[in-house]
């Protein structure tokens, strides 16, 4: 691991080099390829560097430990090796993790289908509160999110929304968002007063590059349509609307809240693009279904992931066993902690998987 590192570090000290280079700065292709380069290895290099100091320091406190000190001077060296010993295995930790094989999807854009499953309108109702939540996150993030595709109840939730959140990192950060949301509260439609279970299913899928999935003209077919309200009104009496069918696979896209025909039949290629995309990397996960599962779930949309309690104010993670008392801050777009727990016990199982292999 430790050639591994200096590696990095030595290609990080010669990018530097390159980016203060003429001919590479006034090259504006080479000038975004290395800086993106230098940025990915930044958090590794640092931290590479900081565990050369400690371990430095560490070394040269153990050599003092062996040489004649009062009992005073020889406790204050032997509380300093224990605390730079702890801190050189934080920082060995940090560094296996950041030697692991990187997802390559983790830095791109996702596309997020939420869809009212059981529950009827109150699940229509929750479908838009977890809108809410991943668009109010993605602002915090920095991102930007844009309506692709929304069919809308009379209540004002989400039968089905689909969304793009542009931004980088933004796979990293929702990957593990897949699966069935239940929520337990007292829906709007009742009367009696009775907490009732609905569900909402979300997938999240890193949007696919034109180049990874190549859509040939005569594979797809083009149908045109009416936008259309809540409640099925017209809201558009000319057909911009586009429903775009990819015949090998019957894979379907739907678009009706571009201005625009054309506008609509981009954002339905591209989500055509992404669920093809997505339906290739199941195909080639269900290899490996035999394979212990992550402690983060399999991601699969059947699985039910989190349950939010409405009465106990209680939003519970199952796959991680985490729970937090703090339902209407999370809604809000206060998903930190969360994506935060997740991403460690990914890691940490990640870590498992390849001690057990060596």
């Amino acid at each position: 691991m430790l050639d591994r590192l200096q590696s990095i570090v030595d290609r990080y000290d010669k990018l530097s080099e390159l980016l203060c280079d003429p001919d590479v700065t006034s090259d504006t292709k080479k000038l975004r390829e290395y800086s993106k380069e230098q940025s990915d290895l930044q958090e590794a290099y640092d931290a590479y560097n900081e565990y050369k100091s400690v371990s430095a320091q560490l070394a040269d406190a153990k050599v003092m430990q062996n040489e004649k000190l009062d009992d005073e001077m020889r406790e204050m060296v032997k509380m300093e090796i224990d605390e730079l010993s702890e801190q050189a295995a934080s920082l060995e930790e940090q560094l296996r993790l950041l030697m692991m094989p990187k997802d390559p999807n983790d830095d791109k854009n996702v596309i997020v289908e939420i869809r009212g499953a059981a529950g009827g309108d109150e699940a229509a109702l929750f479908a838009g509160d977890l809108y809410r939540m991943y668009t109010r996150y993605a602002d915090g993030q920095g991102w930007k999110t844009e309506i692709l595709d929304a069919s809308v109840n009379d209540l004002g939730g989400f039968k089905e929304i689909i969304f793009m959140i542009t931004g980088k990192g933004a796979y990293s950060k929702l990957k593990f968002e897949s699966g069935a949301h239940r929520v337990q509260r007292i829906p709007v439609t009742e009367s009696g007063g009775r907490i009732h279970t609905s569900t909402s299913t979300v997938v999240v899928m890193p949007e696919a590059e034109d180049v990874e999935v190549v859509i040939h003209d005569a594979d797809i077919r083009v149908d045109t349509f009416c936008s259309s309200g809540a409640g099925g009104q017209s809201v558009n009496t000319t057909k911009s609307a586009v429903r775009v069918t990819h015949v090998p696979t019957g894979i379907v896209a739907t678009c009706q809240d571009g201005k625009s025909q054309n506008s609509n039949k981009e954002s339905a290629l591209r989500v055509l693009r992404t669920r093809i995309s997505d339906k290739l990397r199941e195909e080639e996960e269900a290899k490996y279904a035999g394979e212990r599962k992550s402690k983060v779930g399999t991601g699969d949309r059947s699985e039910r992931i989190r349950t939010y309690n409405f009465p106990q104010s209680r939003i519970t993670d199952h796959r991680i066993g985490l729970t937090l008392h703090r339902l209407e801050t999370v809604l809000n777009g206060d998903m930190a902690e969360i994506v935060s727990a997740l991403t460690i016990a990914a890691q940490s199982d990640a870590l498992d998987k390849g001690e057990q292999a060596m």
